[in-house]
Order: C-alpha cells, then sequence, then structure tokens
C-alpha cells in the first residue's frame, strides 16, 4: 500500500480500514445506522449519513495486530493495532464519505457524533493522537485509488503494554470477519490469529481453527 500522500487536508471521502470486529458489515452497519450490535452492551447512535460503504476492499495494514487490556463487550483482550510494528495486519477497507469516518470514529471513541474531524494532522504526519483512549489515535495507513486510508487505535505501542488473550467469542467473530472479508481458508485465518501477540501461547492454531465449526464460540484454547 503506498504511503499517505501529503497533500490532503480534506478528502470528501475516505477508506476507513477495520481490523477487528467492524470487518463485519452487519456490525459496521450498526455504527451507520444505528443499532445495538450482536452481543453489545448498547445500541449506537449511528451516523448524520446512515448510506451504505460505496466500496470495500480487503487489506494488509503495514505494522501488527495485537491483543491486550480488557474488552468491556467480550471480556478478554481487544484487538489493536501497532503500525510500526513487524509484518502486515489483514483489514477490511471500507469506502466512506469523512463525514461518516468522523462518526464512525466518534462512535468508538465513546463521543456523540455530529462533528467533522480535522483530518490534517493525521494526514500530513500519519498520527494524531485525539486522547488518551483506546481508540482516540488516528493513523494513515496508505493511500487507495487516491483516498487516504485511516484507522484508529491505541497511543500505545506494542511494547508498551502487557498482551491479554482475546476471549472465544471475541476471537470467533474475527475470525469470521477474516473469512467475509478476505476468503481466507480456516487453516490460514488460524495461523494468522494464534500468532498474533496476546494470543500467542494461549490460542492453538486447531482451538482458533475449531472456532470457525462451532456456532457457540467455545473452544479449548490449546
Amino acid at each position: 500500500m503506498p504511503p499517505p500522500r501529503r497533500e490532503f487536508t480534506a478528502p470528501r471521502q475516505v477508506w476507513y480500514a477495520a481490523f477487528g470486529s467492524n470487518m463485519h458489515l452487519s456490525r459496521l452497519s450498526c455504527y451507520l445506522s444505528g443499532g445495538r450490535p450482536a452481543g453489545g452492551l448498547r445500541s449506537q447512535p449511528g451516523c448524520r449519513d446512515p448510506r451504505p460503504p460505496e466500496r470495500e476492499l480487503p487489506v494488509m495494514l503495514p505494522g501488527e495486530l495485537y491483543f491486550a487490556l480488557e474488552s468491556p463487550v467480550w471480556t478478554g483482550g481487544t484487538a489493536f493495532y501497532d503500525p510500526a510494528g513487524l509484518g502486515r495486519t489483514a483489514a477490511r477497507a471500507w469506502l466512506v464519505t469523512a463525514g461518516q469516518f468522523s462518526d464512525i470514529a466518534a462512535q468508538e471513541m465513546r463521543r456523540e457524533p455530529g462533528t467533522d474531524l480535522d483530518l490534517r494532522e493525521v494526514l500530513s504526519s500519519g498520527r494524531d493522537q485525539m486522547g488518551p483512549g483506546r481508540y482516540e489515535t488516528l493513523v494513515c495507513a496508505g493511500v487507495i485509488d487516491d483516498d487516504p486510508v485511516l484507522t484508529f487505535t491505541a497511543p500505545w505501542g506494542r511494547g508498551s503494554v502487557e498482551g491479554n488473550p482475546p476471549a472465544a467469542a471475541y476471537l470467533q467473530h474475527l475470525a469470521s470477519g477474516l473469512a467475509e472479508s478476505h476468503g481466507w481458508s480456516h487453516e490460514r485465518i488460524a495461523e494468522y490469529l494464534a500468532t498474533r501477540p496476546g494470543a500467542e501461547g494461549h490460542w492453538s492454531r486447531d482451538a482458533v481453527a475449531g472456532l470457525l465449526e462451532s456456532p457457540s464460540g467455545e473452544a479449548v484454547r490449546s
């Protein structure tokens, strides 16, 4: 993926790169049009513009996916993206308006949607820490078809926080999201997720593969 183009200041549309549960269209739709995602603790207010994404693409972001902290929804570790980490992170890029991205980010940041983000800093430097929270740092991971690829993650890197293995239901959700967006085989999904920091050593490849066969998300880790 090409590096960010620094002349971008106020794009009309952007690619929102979802690397976690928002790889699922059904879950993203709750952030767009409002509603309570499956397994969610609260309803999302939705975006000012509730239209579905114009396009979607499977992408590989430069950097590393890892699991840390504690998910208030799923329990266990939650997924974060370290753009300075090694390897690549599988994601699903959704082509949305800049306003939609602003409102999706606000909901993930536990803020009220309705205000357009100032994207100048993230587009010029590749990063903008908007707050101390776990998803309050914007990252520009590249460009697709002349539109910037944006996501949000924690302000810290993987080496600054202790890993925490994800719960079975969350890992199953990510696994099915990878199958839906990338079309990967069960074996490739299991290899990818079982080797992410935080999950590695706690989840075996066989256990992750078993989640894709189990409707309940129940599996033995190792």
